[in-house]
């Protein structure tokens, strides 16, 4: 049994309306009607609450919804936005010096091209992260296995820290600048 059709048969069968267990929980109606039609997943923390409002365990609550999760997080297509991102940025980056040999100063719009697939992915992949929620089913998986979820948290909120942000930009930034100006050596144009 999937964990959408879970919550509606203890919410049905405990006499709540979404209404009434979403108060119960500190959730919208609309969180709940969510959960219940598939298109979301309770975090870690409402699973707790379900699973003690009802009187289940974690396990009878979720178990069938594990290997989906599972899934979700094999099968996460962000991976090949990131591929798209990566690949994009290093043509652009590695064609600048070429580019700009052959065609001269409209070289480097040329050059510019490869980075637009970047930019798509990159706004594809926000997206992707936002409707998914995968950092969500990755605790909750951590959890059924015994693993330590606040472990996963920790590695969650590390993207959040803005010394950690910045230096990701800088070294990607970094990065991508020696790429140009190694491919601006090889042209013979450094």
């Amino acid at each position: 049994m999937n964990l959408s059709k879970q919550i509606k048969k203890l919410r049905e069968g405990a006499g709540y309306s979404q209404e009434e267990l979403s108060e119960k929980i500190y959730v919208s109606r609309q969180t709940i009607s969510n959960w219940e039609n598939e298109r979301s997943y309770p975090d870690i923390h409402n699973l707790l609450l379900l699973s003690v409002l009802f009187n289940v365990t974690l396990d009878e609550l979720v178990k069938g919804d594990v290997e989906t999760m599972k899934k979700v997080i094999k099968k996460d297509e962000s991976d090949r936005y990131v591929y798209i991102m990566l690949i994009g940025t290093f043509i652009a980056a590695i064609s600048i010096g070429p580019a700009i040999k052959l065609f001269g100063e409209n070289g480097l719009w040329l050059s510019l091209i490869p980075f637009l697939p970047s930019f798509w992915a990159a706004m594809k992949l926000e997206k992707f992260k936002k409707e998914k929620n995968v950092k969500t089913y990755k605790e909750i998986v951590a959890y059924m296995e015994g693993e330590d979820v606040e472990k996963v948290r920790k590695e969650r909120s590390f993207g959040k820290d803005l010394l950690s942000k910045t230096l990701i930009v800088v070294i990607f930034t970094a990065v991508v600048m020696a790429i140009v100006l190694v491919s601006l050596w090889v042209s013979g144009m450094f």
